[in-house]
């Protein structure tokens, strides 16, 4: 194991995130290395003095009164008054309407938005499991060309793996995963402590999808389509940063 793959590790380790075997080569590595020995420590050090310093605050009691006096005040509601014959007809002829909607295919639309909204859901607790300890990572390498043939045999389509340490976002891994009842590639990279998870899985859509950006239970979610591919990136990164990260990722692929 060499220092840059160590040190991707060092936090990961503090926090009971490795596997054991895993964390026996990182802890391998730290026994000669003095330099990662040393950055462990300060990291150990880092934890400790944040775990010991109270950072809660209690507003004061004058701020929740100013901001429910700045809050606009209920108005009183009108009067309810009786339906009209008129405003009876009006309503069937309006149900009549949806009724011609959902015959011509609006239904369908809304079913499919609803399956969207449930993979989504998916993407976002695969990525919550991958956060837990021995979870992140089946193959771990920051080499493309190691973490790419893992795949193989594994999948149908092997993941596109492509190593953007440079542009400031480090490979570290991959593993499976299983989305919509389905085995799926999640390639694992690293911008700072932030875990980026890019899940692939096959289409039968070879159309391009431009990018979209949702938020669920406080991650984003960048999602698109391409060469035949779903594409999901999901992190607690800033909406610009994982919008960043997959043009980069994007640009590679055509490169």
């Amino acid at each position: 194991m060499t220092c840059d793959e160590a040190r991707i590790l060092l936090h990961a380790l503090l926090d009971n995130e490795l596997d054991a075997g895993h964390a026996r080569e990182v802890e391998a590595h730290i026994v000669s290395c003095p330099a990662c020995a040393a950055e462990l420590s300060a990291q150990r050090d880092m934890q400790r003095v944040l775990a010991d310093a109270d950072l809660r605050y209690t507003a004061p009691a004058s701020l929740r009164a100013r901001i429910e006096a700045s809050l606009p005040q209920p108005q009183p509601q009108p009067q309810r008054q009786q339906p009209s014959r008129r405003s009876v007809l009006r309503g069937f002829a309006m149900g009549s309407a949806v009724s011609a909607l959902a015959a011509s295919g609006v239904v369908a639309l809304v079913l499919r938005q609803d399956d969207q909204q449930r993979i989504l859901s998916e993407v976002v607790s695969a990525h919550l499991r991958s956060l837990q300890a021995g979870h992140l990572i089946d193959v771990v390498s920051t080499d493309q060309h190691t973490v790419k043939p893992w795949f193989n045999g594994k999948l149908d389509v092997a993941p596109p793996v492509i190593d953007l340490t440079a542009q400031g976002f480090t490979l570290v891994g991959g593993r499976l995963d299983y989305i919509d009842a389905r085995a799926i590639g999640a390639v694992v990279y690293k911008r700072r402590q932030h875990v980026v998870n890019l899940f692939v899985s096959q289409t039968s859509n070879a159309e391009y999808r431009a990018p979209k950006t949702e938020t669920m239970q406080g991650f984003n979610c960048r999602r698109w389509g391409n060469r035949g591919l779903n594409f999901w990136a999901v992190s607690d990164l800033a909406p610009d940063e994982l919008a960043e990260f997959v043009d980069k990722f994007e640009a590679a692929m055509k490169g």
